[in-house]
């Protein structure tokens, strides 16, 4: 029996610029199928940092929500630490890279890539 769900309120949101920018990075990439992970791994100058990258696997404790077509999966241990948090996209001179703004950081690094809860 699968407990995989999709649904109704999203662990994680994307603001305009974050889902601009990974439907670019789909197309670019040519991917088709699965979404996009974000996740919570041990580590960091903080304790804890995110990852982002593509999927085409969906795993059985996954949490999966679809935001403007884009499929946003998030692990059962991760969406403890990221409910509530939106992912944003901010472009600079050297490019751009994604940003978390999440409410259940207690503190976050210089560099914004890891925290502590």
């Amino acid at each position: 029996m699968e407990s995989t769900e999709t649904t109704k309120t999203p662990v994680i949101t994307l603001s305009d610029a974050a889902l601009k920018e990974v439907k670019r990075l789909l197309n670019v990439q040519g991917i088709t199928e699965g979404g996009l992970r974000v996740g919570v791994k041990g580590g960091g100058c903080s304790g804890l940092s995110y990852t982002v990258n593509f999927d085409d696997k969906i795993g059985q404790y996954d949490t999966v929500h679809e935001i403007d077509g884009i499929k946003v999966i998030v692990d059962a241990k991760s969406a403890i630490y990221l409910q509530g948090t939106q992912l944003d996209f901010q472009k600079d001179l050297m490019g751009g890279s994604f940003k978390f703004v999440n409410p259940n950081a207690e503190k976050s690094c210089g560099c914004g890539e890891s925290f502590s809860a």
